[in-house]
């Protein structure tokens, strides 16, 4: 199924998974907000809303850049209602914004603590409350949380457990939002089977990690087949390589950066 004509709203789109994503749409013709704090060319990071933008609209799509910290109530309800007055509405949120840091108890400062829960946990619920009055009135409502599986071991907690915690804040949402709102909007999550080439990807494991990560197409093509299913698909908790072998992918060397390197595992997988 095409995404022409569906409205996305994604948070943390101006560069890695979330503009993947929001370019993967546009090619079909789809209306992209991009909601981010980028406005202006950062000296680390590649991208702004307004580059971003441009691609989206150069790729097919409509695209409206807006500056949004999804730890700001009023943002993001500003947001949103720009986001109607635009396109007329919105059938798709992607909650990707996030914050991480990996470090033991002992060793995270309660700023950081702050942030992960604030943008990741808190994040997403702010911006789905605020988007699902218009989820609930488009016949393809739908939120995607870029979100891990529900794996409860403890050695996903041991190492990090504040970051885990504010992600699996994340995942609890897809449990409890596909229950509240089963067959009106589905609520689902998308997580990697392996590293992604993103920026945060590089700060944690530099250029050698990079080498052995797939690129954000895999996860822009996995989106755009669960933003493609029916509202009654909706609970599930989906691991990118899965998706695209279901969607009768058989080379997944198209998504590695290095094709033939030994790639790295993602976390809670």
């Amino acid at each position: 199924m095409s995404l022409a004509g569906k409205t996305l709203f994604i948070t943390g789109g101006s560069r890695g998974i979330g503009k993947a994503i929001a370019l993967r749409a546009a090619a079909d013709g789809a209306n992209v907000t991009i909601a981010a704090k980028t406005s202006e060319p950062h000296p680390k990071l590649p991208g702004t809303i307004h580059t971003t933008a441009a691609e989206v609209e150069a790729a097919g799509g409509r695209a409206l850049p807006l500056v949004v910290d999804v730890r700001d109530d009023a943002a993001i309800a500003g947001a949103v209602a720009k986001t109607v007055e635009a396109f007329g509405g919105i059938d798709i949120l992607v909650n990707n914004a996030s914050a991480i840091f990996l470090r033991g108890t002992l060793d995270t400062p309660m700023k950081r603590f702050d942030l992960m829960h604030q943008v990741n946990m808190r994040g997403t619920f702010a911006t789905s409350q605020a988007c699902l009055p218009h989820l609930l009135r488009s016949d393809r409502g739908h939120i995607l949380n870029l979100a891990p599986p529900l794996n409860m071991e403890p050695r996903w907690f041991g190492p990090h457990l504040a970051y885990s915690m504010a992600k699996y804040g994340m995942s609890l949402c897809v449990l409890g939002m596909a229950a509240e709102f089963s067959g009106k909007v589905a609520v689902n999550a998308l997580w990697p089977k392996t590293a992604i080439a993103t920026a945060a990807v590089r700060m944690l494991g530099g250029d050698a990690m990079v080498r052995a990560s797939r690129t954000p197409a895999i996860m822009a093509d996995a989106a755009h087949w669960v933003l493609s299913q029916p509202v009654t698909t909706s609970g599930r908790f989906f691991i990118d390589e899965e998706v695209m072998r279901d969607a009768g992918v058989t080379d997944m060397d198209v998504y590695a950066v290095e094709p033939g390197t030994p790639l790295a595992p993602d976390l809670f997988v």
